[in-house]
């Protein structure tokens, strides 16, 4: 086996790469790494100390993004998770990028962060900033995928791309850490979720990351 993904099962930008090497029917080893105080080893992999990186052979990549679309570059014969035209290449990454730049301060660096981490940690969840982002910096990012949305089952060329990956691995970490769609403010993105939720590549990575959580004395 070639592919080895280095991260922590919990990350969103982790997930997203599993459930793509999931999607494809792609083997590989994962090797969990820690977000904090990453081992001297791993800068080789990454020099910011980020995750996830991956190990293909000789090659080594960092960055959820990179990886994935060099892994959809190599095996031509994949589904085009990433668009069959070039006006659905640009909409896939748009979405994708509007998922991992604009959702994740809030849903993973915000909620997750101070729900589940801090506690972790022995700290207090700041609950006055998690309000603020529930009240105040969520809603108009649910209402433009909402729209973006409309009466489609996925976002994009009518079927599953990772654009729909990426926004489900963030509502992911919203949902670990307490929160969930309103359904009747946004019900279209709500089916949405669960249909992602309801696949059966989420359903065995959520299965190992419910394990950690309960090992951390976390519910799902």
């Amino acid at each position: 086996m070639s592919l080895t993904l280095y991260g922590a099962p919990l990350s969103p930008f982790v997930r997203k790469v599993r459930l793509y090497l999931a999607e494809q029917a792609l083997e590989y080893q994962l090797e969990v790494v820690m977000p904090f105080g990453v081992p001297d080893w791993y800068r080789e992999l990454n020099p910011l100390g980020r995750i996830p990186a991956l190990r293909d052979g000789d090659l080594t990549l960092a960055d959820s993004s990179v990886i994935c679309q060099y892994l959809q570059d190599k095996h031509a014969d994949a589904q085009p998770l990433y668009g069959a035209t070039a006006e659905g290449r640009a909409r896939v990454r748009w979405l994708e990028k509007y998922a991992d730049y604009e959702l994740a301060p809030h849903t993973t660096f915000g909620v997750f962060r101070n729900r589940v981490l801090r506690p972790i940690m022995g700290k207090a969840s700041d609950e006055a900033a998690v309000q603020a982002i529930l009240d105040d910096k969520l809603p108009p990012l649910f209402d433009y995928l909402e729209k973006t949305l409309g009466d489609a089952d996925y976002f994009v060329e009518g079927r599953l791309t990772m654009a729909d990956l990426a926004v489900t691995c963030q509502l992911i970490n919203l949902g670990h850490g307490g929160e969930r769609l309103d359904a009747g403010r946004w019900p279209r993105l709500d089916a949405h979720h669960q249909r992602m939720l309801a696949r059966a590549s989420v359903q065995h990575v959520l299965a190992g990351e419910r394990d950690v959580l309960a090992k951390l004395g976390r519910t799902a």
